[in-house]
């Protein structure tokens, strides 16, 4: 991997961990195009989430600062609330992640993955699109229930190509959530299951030199740059309701990833 395409491989990242456009299904076809296999270069593929992580931790510092400031309060209040519904929407991902990964991981070297990939870019074209039209009563706040089952579809877009953001965002939406409410809640909720996932394979020794310290550093900053640009972005774009035009990009990137394998 050379340094051009670390750093496009870094904005690929960093702009669809937060756009509703899925970044495991982008960086799929990314690499594809760029002949890179990130199998080969998993300490890579971590920087790049590692720094989409600073990227959302840097944008939403007053929340998580304000989070982190009720967390040590003697009494129950509402950030304690709230991150133990960021914990209960955790669940549904560590058990998939237990129970899965393996199969996962796998199906991304599978010869049919654009197939895949185009499939679910379909999926997240439908969910955005009924979210979009749907018109639910709002709600003042998450509640645990809908905690878990925003959880649900955080699991549920494990599957490449079916974005996390769209899923959780529409998700929320679906249930009645306010737009901003639900937004930085799909952010919050997805950096302890990164961050743990990067600690697990430190631990297990898996995070080898694959790549040279000048691509890792560049993918890193384009990642983290284009990440903070992304994630402001999207809260404005999930604010105004504008979410129908990611629903268009991805069913014709769904289309066209299906048929670049047909073809």
């Amino acid at each position: 991997m050379d340094t051009l395409q670390a750093i496009l491989l870094g904005i690929v990242q960093g702009l669809t961990e937060f756009l509703p456009v899925s970044s495991s299904g982008h960086l799929q076809i990314a690499k594809e195009l760029l002949g890179v296999q990130l199998e080969e270069n998993l300490t890579f593929d971590v920087a790049l989430h590692a720094a989409t992580v600073l990227s959302t931790i840097v944008v939403l510092w007053s929340q998580i600062w304000k989070l982190l400031k009720g967390l040590f309060s003697r009494h129950f209040n509402e950030e304690q609330a709230y991150l133990l519904k960021i914990v209960i929407s955790m669940i549904p991902i560590g058990i998939v992640g237990f129970l899965l990964k393996d199969q996962i991981d796998a199906l991304l070297n599978a010869p049919y993955i654009l197939v895949v990939v185009g499939a679910m870019l379909l999926l997240t074209a439908a969910l955005l699109a009924f979210a979009y039209w749907a018109k639910p009563r709002q709600k003042e706040t998450i509640s645990y229930r809908d905690a878990l089952i925003i959880g649900v579809a955080q699991a549920c877009a494990a599957m490449p190509g079916l974005s996390r953001s769209g899923s959780t965002i529409a998700t929320g939406l679906l249930l009645g959530n306010k737009k901003t409410a639900v937004a930085q809640f799909s952010f919050l909720m997805v950096l302890i299951p990164i961050l743990g996932e990067t600690f697990l394979e430190a631990v297990k020794g898996e995070l080898t030199a694959g790549v040279a310290a000048g691509p890792l550093i560049a993918g890193f900053i384009a990642s983290f740059v284009t990440g903070c640009l992304a994630c402001k972005f999207m809260l404005e774009v999930v604010k105004r309701g504008r979410l129908i035009w990611f629903a268009v990009y991805c069913a014709a990137a769904g289309l066209v990833s299906i048929a670049s394998y047909i073809f």
